[in-house]
């Protein structure tokens, strides 16, 4: 970014001298603007996405967690089915205590799944979005360039190409704004 920048400072100072294209340098600012802006959208949907996926990925650990300790109760129900007991009524409230167990632990795997879900969906929306941010600025910087094309050749026919990629990369960036 520093030698853009100061390639961009560069054809400012060239464009200086020639007032005819004092409108292109003006064009060429705002545009730098622009792509610094997308940019930095971009990095913010991508930094969105990645936290998003490690929630998912913990939620997805405590799922297994509350699945692991759910299969050992139900063995250890099995096995209280398989051995003698001394004492019947006790038993039987033990036996009691771990159905209620299992039950609880599957009420709770749903709800964790649940979520786990939906932070995988954000993490969808989010790398849609994130893509959009990074065509929008490949975009816009592909104006900035073939903007300061102008300066060089002193031809107005790449400002118009410039203008127009410009407006395609906004148009583009905006998308991404509108993905939810």
């Amino acid at each position: 970014m520093p030698e853009e920048i100061s390639e961009l400072q560069e054809h400012a100072e060239h464009g200086a001298e020639d007032h005819s294209l004092a409108p292109v340098t003006i064009t060429m600012a705002i545009l730098a603007v622009l792509v610094a802006t997308v940019s930095l959208l971009g990095h913010r949907a991508h930094t969105e996405e990645i936290l998003n996926q490690t929630r998912a990925s913990d939620q997805w650990a405590y799922f297994q967690a509350k699945d692991i300790r759910r299969h050992n109760y139900e063995q250890l129900l099995d096995e209280l089915t398989v051995m003698p007991s001394k004492g019947g009524a006790d038993s039987e409230k033990v036996r009691t205590k771990y159905e209620k167990e299992i039950d609880r632990y599957k009420d709770q795997e749903k709800e964790i799944q649940a979520e786990a879900t939906g932070l995988q969906n954000e993490v969808k929306v989010e790398e849609r979005r994130a893509d959009r941010f990074d065509l929008g600025e490949v975009i816009l910087e592909a104006a900035l360039v073939i903007t300061s094309i102008t300066i060089l050749t002193k031809k107005k026919a790449f400002w118009g190409v410039g203008i127009v990629l410009a407006a395609a990369g906004m148009v583009v960036a905006l998308l991404g704004t509108l993905i939810h």
